[in-house]
C-alpha cells in the first residue's frame, strides 16, 4: 500500500515502462521539468504521440504535469510504493547508462542551448539544469 493506503497498480507501472518511447520520456526529463515541446523535436515525433505517452505515464504515476501559458512541462513523480520507487530508480539509474539514452540528452542539450532554437521551440522554457549549465 502507499501513502495514502491505496494499493499501488503494479500492472499499471510495469506497463507503462515497457515501452521504449516512454522510457525515452522518463530519460529526457531525468531530474529537470521539461517541455513537451523538446520531446517532441528530440524524439522527432508527433505532439499528440508524445503526448499519449506522458499521459500513460502519469496514469502510472511516474510523471507529474504542470501548465504555465501555453507550455506544458512534465517532472518525474517518484510512486509513493516504496517497492515501486526502488524499482522505478533502478530503471532510471539504468537508462542513464544506456547508449541510445545518453545521445538522447546530448540532442536535448543540443536543441536547448541553440543559438538559433528551431522556430516551434522560440520562447520555449528550457530545463533548469540544462539552462544554468550551458547559459
Amino acid at each position: 500500500m502507499g501513502k495514502t493506503g491505496k494499493a499501488f497498480d503494479m500492472e499499471r507501472l510495469f506497463k507503462a515502462l515497457a515501452d521504449r518511447t516512454r522510457l525515452r520520456l522518463l530519460n529526457l526529463i531525468g531530474g529537470d521539468e521539461v517541455c513537451v515541446c523538446f520531446f517532441v523535436e528530440v524524439l522527432g515525433e508527433s505532439q499528440p504521440k508524445i503526448s499519449r505517452h506522458l499521459a500513460y505515464l502519469r496514469r502510472a504515476g511516474v510523471v507529474a504535469a504542470r501548465r504555465e501559458g501555453k507550455w506544458m512541462h512534465y517532472r518525474i513523480s517518484v510512486p509513493a510504493d516504496a517497492h515501486a520507487a526502488r524499482l522505478f530508480a533502478e530503471v532510471r539509474a539504468w537508462l542513464a547508462e544506456d547508449g541510445e539514452m545518453r545521445r538522447d540528452r546530448e540532442r536535448l542539450v543540443k536543441v536547448c542551448c541553440a543559438v538559433s532554437p528551431p522556430v516551434q521551440l522560440q520562447g520555449a522554457p528550457r530545463p533548469a539544469s540544462i539552462a544554468t549549465a550551458r547559459g
